[in-house]
């Protein structure tokens, strides 16, 4: 598919999660893009983490109940197939996700085929562009083989990206061997590769009630707004206009742009609907976004952290794709779990990147490097301490050979981690970036806080899911199945042509 060359954005009031509404307000924008599902028509939520511990960090039900039920309406007998499909959270079987966010009674309802995408195979995208961080990514194959792609991600804030509208909702297209691939500090330009795979036609972002600073608990803010587009540059560029961010700063945007994906200047889309870009914007006024670094993030708390640069220093200062913002989301959610987490925390030093500075850590404090990046050098308790890089070459990381590890060997391995390590020592945690569960699971061991993983309210939807999961893999492997596909693959009517911008002659 082209990108189209006249993007259109419409912004509707909505105040309430009511499906017909919902429905109504969508098929009145398919029908106002001209737009009509066909052949392959795949849906794509945002459904990180859900349940009651994370009410508002997934794209809701209704919402997507109205948009499948716009999508049907909509059909004139070219849809072969009407499928929603995710991959949620890393570690957390998407099959307990979607029972939180209560998918699977509305996809019954509505008669939609669902997709997990962990377990569906990962086919090969080859990429010829000359920025690409790799000559190729993996993806599921019903992403790659779609021929009419919507986009539903939830209006919300990150901490790493700053925003996660559009096209930071395609970290949900890879599975967790391939997403946390490139999740560092250079992720951005991870989302942008990203945008090769596959391109919305339609764009429609549950922005009833936003999520503001945070990812996986964000702070609920109503803003009663749907917000439907037809091009994802143009869509995310008026939504940070909403909420005051200028969109040239935000890198992946400014990156797919620069690419060929379209222009972030609202000169260049058409803006309808029944609420004004200056009342939306009325509406967003003071929403928090992300991007706190972790040092002032923790200020206050018994946790001091230090963050150095990663091993790219060229390119930033700060790691904003990693670590840093994972043991953020970690803290949060221990304190949705244990409302004593602060008070159990002892006091600790945790340190990132290359740091060069001073630890002011007092005899009895522990002190934790996390991160393959992580170096210091210098005295710490009277005695010289040397912590050396283990990073390894991103061109070392190859996609076809990627592995991964579920939450129960990440619990394994940061249990033996506690038991081989010396506590007057510093800890050492290996990984690029060391993901949010094991940063949850490191901050269990030395608060004694609540294990969520292991909470009465999340064991048995938790338990179901993987058992679901882990079966579904057991038998594609007994069957002779692979689950990882090499080599280049089909692709549906989905699929980008993009070209970069020709670039005004210089006078």
């Amino acid at each position: 598919m082209k990108i189209a060359s006249r993007p259109r954005v419409i912004i509707r009031r909505c105040p309430t999660y009511d499906v017909e509404q919902i429905r109504r307000i969508v098929r009145e924008g398919l029908e106002e893009l001209d737009l009509r599902p066909h052949g392959r028509t795949l849906v794509k939520p945002n459904c990180v983490a859900s349940g009651p511990s994370f009410p508002h960090a997934y794209t809701r039900p209704e919402f997507l109940e109205g948009v499948l039920r716009a999508l049907q309406d909509r059909s004139d007998g070219r849809v072969r197939e009407l499928a929603l499909g995710e991959r949620c959270g890393i570690t957390l079987p998407t099959r307990t996700t979607f029972e939180g966010a209560e998918y699977y009674p509305m996809l019954k309802r509505t008669g939609v085929k669902h997709y997990h995408f962990e377990e569906e195979p990962q086919v090969e995208i080859r990429l010829t562009h000359k920025e690409r961080l790799r000559d190729y990514v993996f993806t599921p194959e019903p992403v790659a083989k779609a021929d009419f792609f919507v986009n539903c991600p939830k209006f919300k804030s990150h901490p790493w990206t700053t925003v996660t509208f559009s096209m930071k909702n395609y970290i949900g297209i890879q599975d967790d061997r391939h997403r946390l691939i490139d999740h560092d500090h250079r992720l951005d330009e991870k989302i942008a590769d990203l945008q090769y795979i596959v391109q919305p036609q339609f764009i429609a972002i549950d922005a009833i009630v936003a999520g503001e600073g945070r990812m996986l608990t964000p702070i609920p803010r109503k803003l009663g707004l749907v917000i439907m587009g037809n091009s994802q540059a143009a869509f995310d560029a008026l939504c940070c206009n909403i909420i005051g961010v200028d969109p040239y700063t935000v890198d992946h945007l400014r990156l797919a742009s620069e690419r060929g994906f379209g222009s972030l200047d609202l000169s260049s889309l058409d803006i309808s609907g029944d609420v004004t870009l200056e009342e939306a914007q009325a509406m967003a006024k003071g929403f928090k976004v992300g991007l706190v670094r972790v040092e002032k993030y923790f200020e206050g708390s018994h946790i001091t952290a230090y963050a150095g640069p990663p091993p790219e220093p060229e390119r930033t200062d700060y790691c904003w794709g990693g670590c840093p913002g994972a043991l953020e989301e970690a803290i949060e959610i221990l304190r949705l779990y244990d409302e004593q987490c602060d008070e159990k925390m002892p006091r600790m030093h945790i340190v990132f990147g290359a740091y060069e500075g001073k630890i002011d850590a007092k005899p009895g404090e522990r002190v934790v490097f996390i991160g393959d990046c992580a170096t210091w050098s210098g005295d710490l308790h009277g005695r010289l301490v040397r912590v050396e890089s283990l990073y390894k070459d991103r061109a070392e990381k190859d996609p076809y050979h990627a592995k991964h590890d579920d939450i129960f060997a990440k619990m394994v391995h940061v249990m033996r981690k506690f038991a081989t390590t010396d506590p007057t020592e510093p800890l050492r945690l290996e990984g690029c970036p060391v993901s949010v569960a094991e940063q949850v699971l490191t901050l269990v061991e030395l608060g004694k806080t609540k294990n969520p993983y292991l909470s009465p309210s999340e064991a048995v939807r938790f338990s179901k899911g993987y058992l679901g999961w882990q079966g579904k893999a057991l038998m594609k492997r007994i069957s002779g199945k692979p689950y990882q596909i090499h080599g280049p693959c089909e692709r549906g009517q989905a699929a980008p042509e993009v070209s970069p911008p020709t670039l005004p002659d210089a006078e």
